[in-house]
């Protein structure tokens, strides 16, 4: 899928991601299951609230974790979350 980095997403209605505590990280849940995330992953998921545009979030991203150039690792994990069902453009 191609990435507009102005495209606004959110988690497709079938998944939730939440912190789970037992877990000691984020999680993505779904009917089937739960997939563990990375730290990076999870600060990346939880961002993706249905409002902010993909450029925000990795804005948001670089001024958290005081990086430059996350662009790139985010935009790769996005286009993994659209392959795998978890993301979607916002309607």
């Amino acid at each position: 899928m191609d990435i507009n980095k102005t495209d606004i997403i959110e988690v497709a209605p079938t998944f939730r991601v939440q912190w789970e505590e037992v877990q000691d990280c984020f999680v993505v849940l779904y009917p089937e299951g739960m997939v563990k995330l990375s730290q990076s992953a999870g600060e990346i998921m939880k961002r993706i609230d249905g409002q902010t545009t993909i450029e925000s979030i990795i804005k948001d991203l670089e001024t958290t974790f005081s990086e430059n150039n996350l662009e790139n690792d985010v935009l790769k994990f996005l286009e993994v979350a659209y392959d795998t069902g978890w993301i979607r453009n916002k309607k």
